[in-house]
């Protein structure tokens, strides 16, 4: 049955190049991801999946289901297909979104044979407002014996890490004035954003080594002989363990309302976008995804241990509802870095789509091996057991 999955892959190679092009040449922002999540959706219903639409009150999200009728292991591929601003795919989304639904389409093949149910998951707004967030928050990957997706990159790397992180928004409400002739009239809002900005400077001797806080300052006043009466800090706060996030997002907030008693403003605090949990890899199932890339003739020698991400993936919160991997997969040679335009390029080529098609080749494969092997699974959810507590 392995064998028939490899050959029906082969044999529809060409209709998922076309798909990958496509998206590729039409980038939607998150959220907007219409054209993308429509095509995808589209090609899963002619295959024979049930696919319902607008899941979670998400208008580009979907879950396809392919039902044997048996029971059996319930396994989950992860779409992407949203773009960067400018520069188009240059995280390959392109290719992650079609992956997934070549896996999953091929493992659909075989479930007559195996039991057990497959679902495809369309999840927008991985750059931004993660889709999977408040998918895992409604429930959706709870029923999941395993998760998968595959993420393009430079080199074949073992799924790892990512770390979680919170979005910070500081409103601060002061007072106009004129800044030269009436300056004690006014309150201004800007100091208590640099306030903020050094409080949360003098902190960084007192974290973790893993901990990353960076920020912006969207809205800092309008004219320079104005006191600024309204100013806005924005802050990512990252660390490797969504338990420690917490506790450094109660510091920055600390340090903030210091920064609104020194100067007399009014501060407000709020999630500008939705907090990513930290990647929880189950190395069973990791183990399980790179013998069948070796099996398809990776070598072992090119394939990377684990990556430790210095950056955050919503696939972190699906990790902690059910057994997860997020692997990479080599579409080109040479040292191009994500969320470039050379990256964006690499995503289009030849080369990127070969490497799309092993990927979902051995997406498809774990999943075989999962369907068919109870033993590999049953370890695979002790491994996930043991890490909940």
């Amino acid at each position: 049955m392995k064998d028939s999955m490899i050959k029906f892959l082969d044999e529809q190679q060409q209709s998922f190049y076309d798909i990958s092009t496509y998206i590729g040449e039409n980038p939607e922002l998150g959220h907007e991801e219409f054209k993308s999540s429509k095509i995808l959706a589209e090609n899963l219903a002619q295959h024979g999946f049930q696919v319902e639409t607008g899941v979670c009150g998400l208008e580009t999200a979907f879950e396809a289901t392919y039902d044997s009728g048996v029971p059996g292991p319930i396994i989950g591929f992860m779409c992407e297909y949203d773009a960067l601003p400018e520069i188009g795919h240059a995280c390959g989304h392109n290719l992650i979104g079609t992956m997934g639904i070549a896996a999953g389409i091929a493992t659909s093949k075989v479930l007559k044979e195996t039991g057990g149910k497959v679902i495809v998951f369309g999840t927008p707004a991985e750059e931004t407002k993660g889709g999977k967030v408040t998918m895992a928050e409604q429930g959706l990957f709870d029923q999941l014996d395993a998760a998968m997706m595959v993420h393009p990159l430079h080199s074949y790397v073992k799924s790892g890490t990512s770390l979680a992180m919170d979005a910070i928004q500081f409103e601060f409400f002061g007072r106009p004035a004129h800044a030269a002739a009436s300056p004690e009239q006014g309150i201004n809002a800007l100091d208590a954003v640099i306030q903020t900005f050094n409080g949360i400077n003098a902190i960084r001797q007192h974290v973790t080594s893993d901990t990353r806080i960076h920020g912006i300052i969207p809205e800092g006043g309008k004219a320079a002989n104005v006191v600024p009466e309204y100013a806005v800090a924005q802050f990512y706060v990252r660390a490797k363990t969504r338990g420690y996030v917490n506790d450094l997002v109660k510091k920055v907030v600390a340090i903030a309302e210091g920064a609104a008693m020194m100067t007399g403003a009014r501060m407000e605090m709020s999630h500008y976008e939705l907090s990513y949990d930290n990647m929880v890899t189950n190395e069973g199932l990791s183990d399980v995804f790179t013998q069948q890339l070796e099996a398809l003739g990776v070598d072992s020698s090119e394939i990377m241990d684990n990556r430790d991400g210095s950056g955050s993936l919503d696939m972190g919160n699906v990790s902690l509802v059910c057994p997860a991997i997020h692997p990479y997969i080599k579409i080109c040679n040479e040292l191009y870095s994500c969320h470039t335009t050379e990256f964006r390029d690499a995503a289009l080529s030849e080369q990127g789509k070969e490497a799309m098609m092993l990927g979902a080749k051995a997406m498809a494969l774990t999943a075989y091996e999962l369907l068919t092997n109870p033993d590999v699974l049953e370890k695979i959810k002790n491994e996930f057991a043991k890490s909940k507590k």
